[in-house]
Order: C-alpha cells, then structure tokens, then sequence
C-alpha cells in the first residue's frame, strides 16, 4: 500500500518525469499485462534476461505512470582460464616461492653454476665427495649463524633464592592447578616469551613455561637463560619440559618487558631453521664417515672390488672357464675320454671368497 500512496502523491505535482523508486525484479514484482507487451521488448527474454542482470523502474511521464526497464552490464565473472594463462599464473607462483625461499637453509651452497652429475670411478671417490660437499656447506651454515649471534647485556643482579620448602611446595602445586602457561617452541628464546612471561605475572604469582620440542637436558639450559633474562626464580622442573616460575616477593613489572638481547620472532624462526640445518648436516657427515670406515674394512677383508675376479658368466667361451680354473686351483685341468673318444675337460668350481 506504500507504493501506492507515494504514487498518487506525485500525479499532484507539476508533469514532469520522476523516477519513484527502483527495486530488482522478482517473479511476482514485475506486472506482465498482454496489453502492455509493447513496454518490454523480447518478451520470451523478460524472465530470463532482466531477472538477472536488469532493473525495473516506475516513471511518471505526462502525469502517467509507465514502467522502464534498463539493462545492466553482467558481473565480470572469472573466466576459464586458458592454457597460456595457466602458464603465466604458474610462472608468477614459482617466482614469488623462490623470493620467499631465499634465506632458505637448503639453498645454501657454494655460488656459481651448478655442475653437473658426476660419474664417480669408485665408491670411495663418491662416499669423499659427499663429505666434503657436507663439510663445505656445515662451514657456510655456521658462518651464517654468527648474524644472529647477540650479545649479552650486563642487566639487574639475579633475585636470591630465598623461599623455604613449604613456600616451594605450595608454589609448586598453586601452579599445577592454574592453566596459565607459556609455550616455548622451534624458535626457543626470544623477546615475546619474556614478554608473555611478565604478563602473566601482571595477575598470576607463578607461571609455567612448557618447551616443546625439547632435547633431553635442554630444558636446564632454558631455565638458566629465562632466569636470566626475565628475573623470576625457577621453583621447579616437572618431567623433560616443564618449568615453573616464581615472580618474586616484591616484583615490579619493569617498563621494558622485551629484554634488548634477545631476538625478535622473525630472526628467532631464521636462525631455527639454520641451526635445525647444521643438524642434520653434521649427522650426515657423521654416517657418511661411518659408512668410509665400513668400505674399508670391507677391503681390508675381500680385497678391492673393483679388481677382484668376478664369477664367469653362462655363456662365455670354453677357454675363459678353463683359465679361471688354473687360477684358482693352480693345477692343470683334467681330460676325460668320452664314447667317441674325444677328449672333454672337467672343470671343478672353486671358491673365490664369495
């Protein structure tokens, strides 16, 4: 009825073309009358067509309301993209993966062009390449990360251990039924686990610092180095990973919660990454000097592969088998006369060590 009000009380003003309202069609919206056919052209597109992309307006013209309506351009849908598109959008992923992987520990190496696969005359001469490609790279991994290295800053003298064995007791089982905890992961100490650590304590006497991964016997290196950094005094460590801390009796949130040498959550990621690198190379290094070691006792033990006598294959000549036989045996070979009298020789297997 709203329409209809609006409409009647615009025929009281001056003739003049008005646009009342505009509104998107719908099924029962758009008045189709046969006698006004002639408004809409392409009357079998009306439902389809306008439904879609197209709008419906109420017009005054000459005191007389008549409909319009106006065709809309369709939404610019993502098209199927064509094999050459495909290609360019690849090539942009591979370009931005490769800006992204720079400071990638696995594309460290020595600069140049890449050689190509060698064709190694031994299996010692490949097993000595290894290693010194390894030892090379272990060089480099190290020399990176010195950057990362920061130095100590002379702060506040740590807090004296001062509580008894009822107030570490009752800190200890106060913190086991509390659920605030800070997590210690891959990028070990940075400036955001002191920070965490401090605001805890804003509300919190004690809070529990949980390190995992964690080797065994790392979890003591870490209390030793939180002390340090955020002043609170370790109670207790529950299992290999846990580390209850105690704020202190008179704590004082300083107005630098970040100590200054630490490393921020980005550079503390990088150098995790190098030193989980120099990790594996060094146990790389270490396996490939075991399995040297095992190739020459190996030869110590057969002799050397490469010179030593191989079984003789089926299907040789007569004379190669008999040549074998005098070297293994060193006895001439026996003749034997067969029914049509023709000398065959018997030749003996011999052991070669196999």
């Amino acid at each position: 009825m709203a329409w209809r009000f609006l409409l009647f009380q615009r025929l009281g003003r001056p003739r003049s073309p008005h646009l009342l309202y505009s509104f998107r069609p719908t099924l029962a919206s758009i008045p189709l009358q046969p006698r006004r056919a002639n408004i809409l052209p392409n009357d079998r597109s009306i439902i389809s067509r306008f439904l879609s992309y197209g709008s419906v307006n109420l017009v005054l013209s000459d005191g007389k309301p008549k409909f319009e309506t106006l065709q809309k351009e369709p939404p610019k849908k993502e098209k199927w993209k064509t094999k050459k598109r495909l290609k360019m959008q690849r090539k942009r992923e591979k370009r931005k993966r490769k800006e992204a992987n720079k400071r990638d520990p696995r594309c460290v190496g020595p600069k140049g062009k890449k050689k190509k696969k060698h064709k190694f005359p031994t299996v010692e001469a490949r097993i000595k390449y290894k290693i010194e490609r390894a030892k090379l790279k272990e060089s480099l991994l190290i020399e990176k990360l010195k950057k990362y290295e920061v130095p100590q800053v002379q702060g506040p003298n740590p807090k004296e251990d001062t509580l008894t064995g009822e107030e570490r007791f009752y800190m200890k089982k106060m913190a086991q039924k509390r659920s605030n905890y800070v997590p210690v992961g891959r990028r070990g100490i940075f400036g955001g686990v002191i920070l965490n650590m401090h605001l805890h304590w804003k509300k919190h006497e004690t809070v529990k610092v949980v390190c995992k991964p964690c080797k065994p016997g790392q979890v003591h290196e870490y209390a030793k180095e939180l002390a340090r950094l955020s002043d609170g005094i370790p109670i207790e460590i529950i299992g290999n990973d846990t580390i209850v801390f105690y704020r202190g009796k008179n704590y004082v949130q300083p107005e630098v919660m970040s100590p200054v040498d630490t490393l921020s959550k980005k550079r503390a990621l990088e150098k995790s990454k190098y030193e989980q690198s120099l990790e594996t190379v060094r146990r790389f290094i270490a396996i490939a000097e075991k399995e040297l070691e095992l190739y020459y006792r190996h030869v110590a033990l057969y002799g050397d592969p490469n010179t030593r006598i191989s079984d003789f294959v089926y299907g040789c000549d007569a004379e190669e088998p008999i040549k074998l036989e005098n070297r293994c045996s060193g006895e001439p070979p026996e003749h034997s006369m067969t029914v049509s009298g023709e000398p065959t020789e018997e030749i003996s297997s011999c052991d070669d060590g196999f």
